[in-house]
């Protein structure tokens, strides 16, 4: 099989929670902002310091139907329970170039929720071609909310996370496709 996945960007989280175990299915944590008072360099402020400099990362393209390119990222990869459960916890901001990419091993429903987050984000279902089946524009808690209760379901075998209303800037929707080699 070839090692390039063309994957539908309009498709938003599935049947995992972001960010909150719960009803049995697989956890995932979305972003979440810590502030710090040092003044040492910030991967936001020092372009040379990689986001999630644990995680793997892989260029993800979105493409329409026909191939044209709406846009890209790149992406820190959250495939394991672990790095889906943690995802962009302790992120304090993402820079509009970056998200994080969930793999699942099939396509499921799937729940995705804004626990402890600080900034707003769309989230981007796609199936196992990578055809976006659903997109959700999710804003930050309000600052007496830990985001529990915002719930964004899809269904999708991967979940794309990038900044809030990256999506409708760059004119992309359902039936788009996303596009990035997983295998390195």
């Amino acid at each position: 099989m070839d090692r390039r996945r063309y994957l539908a960007l309009t498709g938003t989280l599935g049947a995992s929670l972001a960010g909150c175990a719960g009803d049995g299915s697989e956890a995932v944590t979305t972003a979440t902002s810590t502030t710090s008072e040092t003044s040492e360099p910030s991967p936001e402020t020092d372009p040379g310091t990689p986001i999630h400099a644990d995680y793997e990362t892989t260029e993800v393209q979105v493409r329409s139907p026909d191939g044209e390119l709406l846009g890209s990222v790149t992406a820190a990869i959250a495939d394991t329970s672990e790095l889906r459960y943690l995802g962009l916890s302790d992120t304090e901001s993402l820079p509009e170039d970056r998200g994080m990419l969930f793999t699942y091993e099939s396509v499921s429903d799937r729940t995705f929720v804004m626990r402890e987050m600080d900034f707003g984000i769309d989230i981007v279902y796609a199936d196992d071609e990578g055809r976006i089946t659903r997109i959700h524009h999710a804003p930050a808690p309000a600052p007496d909310e830990n985001g529990e209760n915002q719930r964004y379901p899809g269904r999708g075998q991967y979940v794309l996370e990038v900044g809030y209303e990256w999506t409708s800037e760059r004119g992309i929707s359902e039936g788009d496709v996303l596009a990035f080699d997983l295998d390195g």
